[in-house]
């Protein structure tokens, strides 16, 4: 009796055991946000001239204390910018560089560009996917959908207003260059008050 009851429980215990390993043979693969303490913007004018930086700092990240902005200076009238973003994780010594992995992920990420109607300023992509190599495949993107980590700014006339810099994750590409029609999550976003005199 003894040895039947001992036979019934192994075959139970094997059976749970056998029955609960099979949903763990292919984990779901989890991509964990980045951390983005620091965005870093540098405008360099087209033909020489010194370039205008701007930066977002929030070191204690969803804390009370909000990001620290400076900008370096105005932007000067009827001028091209050439514009690149820069995305640290100042929480990691030395920083981490972000846009490595915005680079490898090309294809999942888009910055977009919105002046408010004061800003006399168009903003144009500079990049494209194709400009990027896939961390999965080793090779470059085909796409030509834009990223977003280079571009222009084109003043005109003298005028004050705000440039947001949003870094979208999944958004929809191709898009309208919308926030709306995107859609996607919000990676990191400000808007710097900028000065063309």
């Amino acid at each position: 009796m003894k040895t039947t009851k001992f036979l019934s429980l192994a075959l139970l215990t094997g059976t749970l055991l056998v029955g609960c390993s099979s949903d763990d043979n292919d984990p779901e693969v989890i991509n964990p946000e980045e951390t983005i303490t620091t965005m870093n913007v540098t405008l360099t004018p087209q033909g020489g001239g010194t370039a205008i930086t701007l930066q977002s700092q929030d070191l204690d990240g969803d804390g009370p204390n909000p990001p620290m902005i400076s900008i370096s200076g105005s932007l000067a009238e009827n001028t091209v910018y050439d514009g690149t973003v820069e995305l640290l994780n100042e929480t990691e010594t030395p920083a981490e560089s972000i846009n490595e992995e915005i680079e490898g992920e090309a294809a999942e990420h888009q910055f977009f560009f919105i002046p408010n109607n004061t800003l006399n300023a168009t903003i144009a992509y500079d990049d494209d996917e194709s400009d990027y190599v896939s961390a999965e495949t080793g090779v470059n993107f085909t796409s030509t959908n834009p990223v977003g980590i280079s571009f222009t700014v084109t003043t005109t006339d003298a005028s004050t207003g705000t440039l947001a810099i949003t870094l979208r994750h999944e958004p929809k590409k191709p898009n309208d260059g919308t926030l709306a029609d995107a859609g996607g999550e919000t990676d990191i976003t400000q808007a710097f008050t900028l000065v063309i005199e």
